[in-house]
């Protein structure tokens, strides 16, 4: 998608802080990072959120989801991490190209949803 911030890192039209890359995915720091270890995780593939996923997009996100623990570990997150989806704007989803938030780095992440 032409206007896409995500889609113009993919293409690197844009500068990240790649940390991972191969023919179908990205991974790059958060800009805002919510912890010490925040990266994010997108196909190249522009994919609007996971409402938008259809079935032949299964390996390719069986691939993201796989990718996730393994760039956790390599960035410091052995004791854990936390993967995030926000989908739609009732999700908080500010940008629409599907990514998976990985935060970690800290020795316990706070909890996430509070009630209110």
């Amino acid at each position: 998608m032409e206007n896409c911030i995500f889609c113009k890192i993919a293409r690197k039209e844009i500068p990240s802080n790649k940390i991972y890359e191969d023919k179908d995915i990205l991974a790059f720091n958060d800009i805002n990072p919510a912890a010490p270890v925040h990266f994010l995780l997108i196909p190249k593939l522009h994919i609007d959120s996971l409402i938008d996923v259809q079935d032949i997009h299964q390996s390719l996100l069986g691939k993201m989801l796989s990718l996730a623990p393994q760039l956790a570990k390599e960035q410091g997150c052995e004791n854990g991490f936390r993967t995030i989806i926000n989908t739609g704007p009732a999700g908080g989803q500010e940008i629409f190209h599907l990514h998976f938030h990985i935060i970690g780095g800290r020795e316990r992440l706070p909890g996430m949803i509070h009630p209110g």
